[in-house]
């Protein structure tokens, strides 16, 4: 269907439909409505982790036989206070830089440590942390790369201390260097 072109208007028309209207005086202009304010966040899911805390803890799901007990590393050189080294265990000191030796062998590790350490005193770095992993697939030889790392780190003077790192930074299978300042 075609819309048809409205008709022309004259100007008979035109004063009759102001003569009928009247006078014509324009609005003040309006402000629109303020938006409704918008309700504060609601934290749902934190009450709901909350809430299922008790039941977690009761559900182990974790076997207690693989806890890490007696795999420690644990180093401090002579003439420094014990209290150095209860610091660096309780991870008092923040961990400026970190190397990961997995997939290495034990030359690589080696020379990546030297690296690592040199570079580390380049740059004036005080606490570092390198993680050799637990040696879960070193059969029977034990941990290869965690018994070389605290081999190098006992021989070198500038280790201060280093001791295996807190369960969130990798456990006893990273340990946490002191460096000389």
């Amino acid at each position: 269907m075609k819309r048809r072109a409205p008709a022309p208007i004259d100007d008979d028309d035109s004063r009759l439909f102001r003569e009928a209207i009247g006078e014509v005086r324009p609005l003040d202009p309006v402000q629109p409505r303020p938006a409704a304010a918008k309700p504060a966040p609601y934290p749902h899911m934190l009450e709901a982790d909350e809430a299922a805390v008790p039941g977690e803890l009761l559900d182990l799901a974790f076997d207690p036989a693989l806890l890490e007990v007696g795999e420690e590393l644990s180093y401090l050189r002579d003439g420094y206070s014990p209290k150095l080294l209860r610091q660096l265990k309780r991870g008092q000191f923040s961990v400026q830089d970190d190397i990961d030796l997995h997939q290495m062998n034990a030359a690589a590790a080696q020379a990546s440590i030297v690296m690592f350490l040199a570079e580390a005193k380049q740059h004036g770095l005080r606490c570092v942390r390198i993680v050799h992993g637990k040696g879960l697939r070193s059969r029977s030889a034990g941990p290869v790369l965690k018994g070389l790392t605290d081999r190098m780190l006992r021989r070198r003077d500038d280790v201060i201390a280093f001791a295996s790192a807190r369960p969130a930074m990798g456990g006893t299978g990273a340990v946490v260097v002191l460096l000389k300042g």
